[in-house]
């Protein structure tokens, strides 16, 4: 199998019979005045941010990529790039930012020979890379679950999904990256690097391992192949998915629930994961819905792979095993169906504003922390609706990978918390950030209000970004934000964009500081 550690200029074969509309000196550019200005503006998910760019620049090859960047930093511009436009923070929708790259129309995923890996733009969603990896080889790459966020920022921040316990995260699977950087004169050009070990570009391979997307330069494609692949047989260079998916819903309603059943609830879904620690069901995946008590109900999601022996019988032991000794009646709901339909099936229910917060959870949470989740779920009214605590399983296959050998460091939780506060008029903004805040602070009361990595915590996940965790206000930890989201790798990540991004051309509210 072919290696490229070299700086590249013109696409290869396959890129270049990909059914793009402009050629490579045609990248469009929309400015305020254009009617389509406002529909790219608004491609990203949280509302509670927008941005006001100078011009979007709407590229389809790694030409055009190379172009705009060059003219922006020739002109001084600050650039930042959307992919599929899930950032929590206002990383693109910064009113700083003058230029927005939008990779969204470079969507190609095709097998790429000469490296034995499987090409992906930038700007394809991960429904475009399922859909095509699986009905043209059979396989998958372990990520996400929501169909519409792009691979642009979800591989380089590690890339957690469905099948991360049995064939860990996204970025284990990444061969190869190919960039746009900017060298210390101001030089825009095309670098790919990959994972060999005598690749001269590694450290900027090992970067998008879970480094997080708009640090480095501007990815134009990843190249994905599973480390243990052997031969050049596409079908075999990734895992393959289930062929069938098992799902169950199982749904209690607050009106039967007291503060212990809640507990006993909480308590159960997460001794069972823990007590199982390594030799957890690898196949079964399973996560909490806990929603306000406004919204009426809390739902367990469990799933595993249908065409395992007892499946549906794992499913029942588990849930089972969570419900016992609650003394809550609680409706479930099964399903099933093709593995392809049922994982793209998933929609984002985006198109409002809120606020996210995030914590990886080595241990369970203690009776006094489920206590906190219960008031605060359990106070307030109308205003609150939609604010929700989800905890999930974590943890498998991610945790056997060195916490060096990619940038990605979190791999020893077992849970993964996240906390949100929607808000559908800027009169309920207010109340919603002031709860989503104050609870993230007291479930964390005794590290600081945040997630300290250590005994009980593993940190934060940076593909979930909060600047919260960068201001003192809200974290007392007296530990720096950079701690939480990578912790031992972050003085190597320093060394990488010092080497790849030395004028620091790609920065955001939470990005790497260049080191020595």
């Amino acid at each position: 199998m072919a290696w490229a550690g070299t700086v590249v200029s013109a696409p290869d074969a396959a890129r270049a019979a990909a059914p793009y509309g402009p050629g490579p000196e045609d990248a469009v550019t929309v400015g305020p005045s254009d009617a389509r200005y406002q529909d790219l503006v608004l491609r990203g998910i949280n509302k509670a941010f927008t941005g006001h760019p100078e011009s979007i620049r709407v590229v389809t090859a790694p030409e055009q990529v190379a172009q705009v960047v060059q003219e922006a930093v020739s002109a001084g511009k600050r650039i930042a790039v959307r992919s599929g436009g899930h950032c929590f923070e206002n990383f693109v929708d910064d009113p700083d930012v003058n230029v927005v790259i939008d990779v969204s129309r470079m969507k190609a995923v095709s097998y790429d020979p000469r490296h034995g890996a499987f090409a992906i733009e930038s700007g394809a969603t991960l429904g475009d890379v399922y859909t095509d990896l699986y009905l043209g080889w059979g396989v998958t790459l372990p990520a996400g679950t929501c169909p519409d966020v792009g691979i642009g920022g979800h591989l380089a921040g590690g890339g957690y999904g469905a099948l991360a316990h049995r064939h860990g995260l996204a970025a284990d699977h990444l061969y190869g990256v190919e960039v746009v950087v900017v060298d210390r004169s101001g030089r825009a050009r095309t670098v790919l690097a990959t994972r060999n070990p005598d690749d001269p570009h590694r450290d900027l391979w090992w970067g998008h391992t879970g480094g997080g997307g708009g640090n480095f330069g501007v990815v134009t494609r990843y190249l994905v192949r599973s480390p243990d692949a052997r031969g050049d047989d596409p079908s075999t260079v990734l895992p393959r998915p289930p062929g069938k998916l098992l799902t169950c819903s199982a749904v209690w309603q607050w009106a039967d629930l007291n503060e212990a059943s809640f507990s006993r609830l909480v308590r159960n879904f997460m001794t069972w994961r823990e007590q199982k620690g390594p030799t957890a069901d690898p196949e079964l995946n399973a996560g909490f819905t806990l929603n306000h008590a406004i919204n009426g109900q809390i739902e367990l999601d469990v799933g595993i792979d249908g065409t395992l022996p007892g499946a549906q019988q794992r499913i029942d032991d588990y849930l089972a095993a969570v419900s016992h000794g609650v003394g809550a009646h609680y409706a479930t709901t099964p399903s099933s169906g093709p593995w392809l339909k049922k994982t793209l099936y998933y929609v984002y229910p985006g198109d409002y504003s809120f606020k996210n917060k995030d914590a990886l959870l080595r241990t369970a949470w203690t009776d006094q922390q489920i206590a906190t989740v219960h008031r605060y779920l359990t106070q307030g009214g109308a205003e609150h609706y939609g604010a929700q605590v989800f905890v999930g399983h974590y943890g498998g296959k991610v945790n056997t990978v060195a916490p060096s050998a990619t940038a990605m460091p979190h791999r020893d939780s077992l849970f993964s918390a996240v906390f949100q506060a929607p808000w559908f008029s800027q009169d309920q903004a207010a109340a919603q950030l002031a709860w989503v805040r104050s609870l993230y602070r007291d479930v964390h009361a005794d590290t600081g209000g945040v997630p300290v990595p250590g005994p009980a915590y593993g940190g934060c996940y940076i593909n979930y970004p909060d600047t919260d965790i960068a201001d003192p206000a809200w974290n007392k930890s007296g530990v720096p934000w950079h701690a939480f989201y990578y912790r031992d790798n972050y003085p190597r990540l320093q060394r990488v964009k010092a080497h790849w991004d030395p004028r620091n051309v790609f920065h955001h509210a939470l990005s790497i500081e260049p080191g020595a």
